[in-house]
């Protein structure tokens, strides 16, 4: 299925991630923006910073950073079969288990001593 019509030389950013299906809604998209998820070539965006073709997006949601380039600017939500298409994913694969496995877990307690821990530490010093 091919988009209808011209396609914009640029687009509104919150728009556009919105409309190829990076955000559910376009006030999420927005809010994303605006709390500075969202960057367009390195630098970060409001919702209504343009884009056009060939430009780099990088969208940080739920711990996990998206980096995508701009094909087809596009205003209308499409499809998700034609929504792939105004898009080039640049996202680095995610690290293998075993590596997530091996990062070390600081257990519970073993940081800095509470307040009682501490007192408990003077007077076995003898201070």
């Amino acid at each position: 299925m091919a988009i209808s019509g011209t396609d914009p030389a640029s687009v509104r950013v919150d728009s556009w991630t919105w409309a190829i299906r990076l955000f559910k809604t376009r006030s999420a998209a927005a809010a994303a923006c605006r709390s500075g998820h969202v960057r367009v070539n390195g630098t970060t965006a409001k919702p209504a910073q343009p884009v056009k073709a060939g430009d780099e997006v990088r969208i940080r949601a739920a711990g996990v950073e998206r980096i995508v380039e701009v094909v087809r600017p596009i205003t209308k939500r499409v499809g998700a079969v034609v929504a792939v298409e105004c898009y080039a994913d640049n996202t680095p694969p995610p690290p293998p288990r075993e590596v997530l496995a091996s990062i070390p877990q600081r257990d519970r307690g073993a940081g800095r001593p509470t307040k009682r821990e501490r007192r408990e530490i003077d007077r076995l010093r003898g201070l």
